[in-house]
């Protein structure tokens, strides 16, 4: 991979908290020195950023990309490409594929397909079943993100039901486990009487009555409990309601936390009342909950309780989506190339600023999973970066939409934001909406 250092002048770098004016220099694959006026002698590109803002790349701890075995919904070339071009230079991605991601041999081959395919810098869940302990704790945690549990069913029939599996897993598995929270008895219980009282068909806004806040809290709180229980490290995904979000601290700084959560850019922005005109597009399990629970979310994003801001992007083809009744119809929905821009969205609306959107979407996931010189704008750390412009807008139509599925459930939103330039390991791969030289890496993580 031929490279050139490469200045970045007069940007607004957003890091740390603070926001500041800066150049920024690029040697190979990482940011070799911030300054306010940096002079070199060797041959080096320059880019003016005035009136720009440049922050660390987007990391994205939950995708579905669908490959191996669904590639007809989505496959890892185009997902990571739609990644780019929403700013998203790592993602780590869910193991509901086919076959599915349970054992260590087929994890590798993941990772190969990783290697040739992907446009940004990669990593993948171990899953786990109700049979494969052993497989779990041959995990290296240096080179693998963690364990997903789907302590829910959802997309895949990955659950992991038994009690004594559950116990086994936290006490013995040696990574991260990352969970999907919903009690199955519950959901289970709801559906069978949403079918009874809707014989003509149950309509897509009963989703959250069906996938409902307290099945999330039983969930959520068991998994709590056998973290406590046993030590472990313990990420819960999705988090959708309000009584869920009293489960977190927010009285540790995130490097000492054992319990860390996520919260997903659809149910920061959407609520129940979207059901009536969005219908099954905005069907995901967790659910979309009430404007309580929106609110909720916020108020314990902004206060650390929640400490991420992901995507969960799960894309299914139109007709999967649009033209089935509710229990045909699948669960998920397409988000990683507009999350960027939907949450500068937000902090133009005053939701969050700029700053605590950064710690949310770039620092908090490389804290959280231990990630090795990625996530902030520092010296001697991947150069993986974002240039944004804020006298630009972006809008989303069928024509721009880079997933395979070819839809998302913000077609028609403009978005007073544009994303200039992407850099993923030092190298300038988006240029102006155009996919340039790529040079992913495997993720590396600190052993946990």
């Amino acid at each position: 991979m031929s490279q050139i250092a490469t200045i970045i002048r007069n940007a607004t770098i957003v890091n740390e908290g603070v926001s500041f004016h800066a150049d920024l220099l690029i040697e190979n694959n990482v940011i070799s020195k911030i300054a306010p006026n940096i002079s070199v002698p060797f041959a080096h590109d320059e880019i003016n950023a005035e009136g720009k803002i440049l922050i660390p790349g987007v990391i994205d701890d939950q995708v579905h990309f669908r490959e191996p075995g669904l590639t007809y919904k989505a496959d890892i070339y185009t997902e990571s490409r739609a990644a780019l071009l929403g700013g998203v230079t790592s993602f780590m991605e869910m193991p509901n594929v086919n076959p599915q991601t349970t054992t260590i041999e087929l994890l590798e081959e993941k990772m190969a397909i990783g290697a040739k395919n992907s446009a940004v810098n990669y990593s993948f869940f171990l899953g786990a079943t109700n049979q494969n302990i052993e497989e779990l704790k041959k995990i290296n945690t240096e080179d693998t993100c963690g364990v997903k549990i789907f302590m829910g069913s959802s997309t895949g029939d990955m659950l992991v039901d038994d009690g004594g599996t559950l116990n086994q897993i936290f006490k013995n598995v040696p990574a991260l486990i990352a969970t999907h929270c919903e009690c199955e008895t519950r959901v289970k219980e709801r559906l069978e009487q949403a079918k009874a009282d809707f014989p003509s068909g149950i309509p897509a806004s009963h989703h959250p009555i069906i996938r409902d806040e307290i099945a999330c809290y039983l969930s959520s709180s068991l998994a709590i409990d056998l973290a406590r229980k046993y030590g472990t490290r313990l990420h819960i995904l999705h988090i959708t309601s309000a009584s869920e979000t009293s489960l977190f601290q927010n009285n540790v700084p995130l490097e000492q936390k054992l319990i860390t959560s996520e919260v997903c850019v659809h149910h920061l922005h959407f609520t129940d009342n979207d059901y009536q005109t969005l219908k099954h597009q905005i069907k995901c399990n967790p659910s979309i909950k009430s404007q309580k629970d929106n609110d909720a979310l916020w108020a314990a994003l902004l206060d650390d309780r929640l400490d991420i801001i992901a995507t969960d992007h799960a894309p299914h083809t139109m007709a999967e989506k649009l033209d089935m009744d509710y229990l045909k119809c699948h669960a998920g929905l397409p988000l990683v190339q507009h999350s960027l821009l939907l949450m500068l969205q937000k902090v133009q609306d005053g939701k969050l600023t700029i700053e605590k959107m950064v710690e949310k979407m770039c620092h908090a996931p490389a804290v959280c999973f231990r990630m090795v010189n990625r996530g902030f704008i520092r010296e001697g750390y991947f150069a993986d970066l974002v240039l944004i412009d804020p006298t630009k807008t972006t809008s989303v139509t069928p024509d721009n939409i880079a997933y395979i599925c070819g839809w998302s459930p913000l077609d028609g939103s403009t978005f007073n934001n544009a994303i200039e330039k992407v850099w993923v390991n030092g190298t300038l791969s988006l240029d102006n909406g155009n996919i340039q030289e790529l040079n992913p890496m495997r993720l590396k993580f600190k052993a946990l």
